[in-house]
């Protein structure tokens, strides 16, 4: 399906030049509603990660006349999740980035039905978005749950949470901003907790340790089939100095 106005297949070309990516654009098979999502609330909610410049006080106006606090979420799967911390929160602004598009369909209407204004749904690679896009100390967190793990060791350097996008991350976060991350796979979970401890501007607040899920973090379908299977979720939380 083709969307004339609606996400692009690939919004930033040659930005994304040949480094490793840790994702795959999908398109996939969307239902009726997912399609009428995206045909009614792409040109107001969609932005495309194309490497222009964001204004986040035009994506976000509070209503006294400045922004929201912004919160980058990354990968948002089907976007249940999202919507119900949006939901809950409405005074912070989620720019929620996929690239999986029944997903975005299906946020847009969760959007739509819950009449959430503070979620914007972002198409493309985040790398683009916090490398080109954002300015320095604009955002109050950033969001990572249940990346794909890549539990080949030859797959390892696509794993998302790396000291390379850190580098990235911790410049676009204002003092007391949070970076939030959640994995149900405990090499990842471990590999996280060294790289985010290692990382200049970040302090864990546990101490050394993994985080207990903080109740703004709903548990999603996918978290609960892991969790009947045995598997342990970690949350890890880490504050910007």
């Amino acid at each position: 399906m083709k969307f004339p106005a609606g996400p692009a297949p690939d919004p930033a070309g040659s930005r994304g030049e040949h480094r490793i990516r840790s994702f795959h654009a999908r398109r996939g098979r969307l239902t009726k509603a997912q399609e009428a999502a995206i045909d009614r609330h792409w040109a107001r909610w969609g932005v495309e990660l194309d490497g222009s410049p964001l204004d986040l006080a035009e994506l976000f106006p509070a209503p006294d006349g400045g922004r929201l606090p912004v919160v980058v979420e990354i990968g948002f799967g089907m976007g249940d999740a999202t919507a119900a911390m949006a939901a809950a929160d409405p005074g912070t602004g989620i720019l929620a980035v996929d690239v999986h598009t029944p997903g975005q369909g299906n946020l847009l209407a969760l959007a739509d039905r819950s009449g959430l204004t503070n979620v914007r749904v972002a198409n493309g690679d985040a790398i683009v978005l916090l490398r080109d896009m954002l300015p320095p100390a604009s955002l109050d967190g950033l969001r990572v749950y249940f990346p794909d793990p890549w539990p080949k060791a030859k797959h390892h350097k696509r794993r998302l949470i790396q000291p390379e996008f850190l580098a990235l991350v911790t410049p676009l976060l204002r003092p007391d901003a949070v970076v939030h991350c959640a994995t149900d796979w405990e090499p990842y979970a471990e590999q996280m907790l060294q790289v985010l401890t290692a990382a200049p501007g970040l302090v864990n607040r546990s101490g050394d340790t993994f985080a207990p899920r903080p109740p703004s973090r709903p548990l999603t379908k996918f978290e609960r089939a892991g969790l009947a299977k045995g598997h342990v979720v970690r949350d890890l939380l880490f504050v910007r100095t």
